[in-house]
């Protein structure tokens, strides 16, 4: 009995012994397990940096693109410079004629002279032109009426007028024969050489002086 109960006890310590090996090497996988485990928030730690790299090159691309906006910006703003402010109506840029507005049985004869921009471009015009009649007693400056005067934006193609005013003549005489017609437009200095086509001739005046007198640029037709 003593012999087998020997035997028993080391039997007994064989199996607690592997149970305490088996123990310690779950241990030990479960120790390397943990470890690796460990290591992969630390790789998922190393991703934002490439993400954050990806980032910059997007804040690149936003950098360009405000440049961009930029520029347009300036091209906007010198747009609106160019357009804001219309120039005055050029000689060269308008198409002048004159033609015989004289109503039947008034006193004194109308031409009317017609202004269109040719330009290719809206322009300004305001104020009286200068107007001189060529006669056979030399060049006769026409006077101002005192008409209101307006300022008149003429877009391309557009036109506009001014009434030339002058005495008939009904003496019989041969009077004052005109010959032609010069106008200067508005702020302007060249002249335009035009046919007159109104009356044939100024009754002669005593004193001197001039009887033709010109209205303001836009009110044609209203009266001497």
């Amino acid at each position: 009995m003593s012999g087998n109960r020997r035997n028993a006890l080391l039997v007994s310590a064989a199996l607690v012994g592997g149970a305490l090996l088996m123990t310690a090497c779950q241990d030990s996988d479960s120790g390397s397990a943990q470890g690796s485990s460990s290591a992969t928030p630390a790789d998922k730690t190393a991703t934002p940096p490439g993400s954050s790299t990806t980032g910059g090159n997007q804040g690149g691309g936003q950098a360009s693109g405000g440049k961009s906006s930029g520029g347009q910006g300036s091209a906007a703003g010198t747009g609106s410079g160019t357009g804001g402010k219309v120039g005055k109506c050029r000689t060269d840029e308008l198409k002048i004629t004159a033609s015989d507005t004289t109503i039947t049985g008034d006193t004194d004869g109308t031409v009317t002279v017609h202004l269109k921009n040719t330009g290719g471009h809206s322009c300004a015009i305001s104020g009286y032109a200068g107007v001189d009649l060529k006669t056979t007693a030399g060049p006769l400056s026409a006077k101002r009426n005192g008409e209101k005067t307006n300022s008149i934006v003429l877009k391309s193609g557009q036109s506009t007028d001014f009434g030339i005013y002058y005495p008939i003549n009904n003496s019989g005489g041969s009077g004052v024969r005109i010959t032609g017609l010069l106008v200067t437009p508005p702020n302007e200095t060249k002249t335009v050489s035009l046919r007159w086509p109104g009356g044939g001739s100024l009754p002669v005046t005593e004193g001197g002086g001039s009887a033709v007198k010109v209205g303001a640029i836009g009110n044609a037709g209203q009266g001497g």
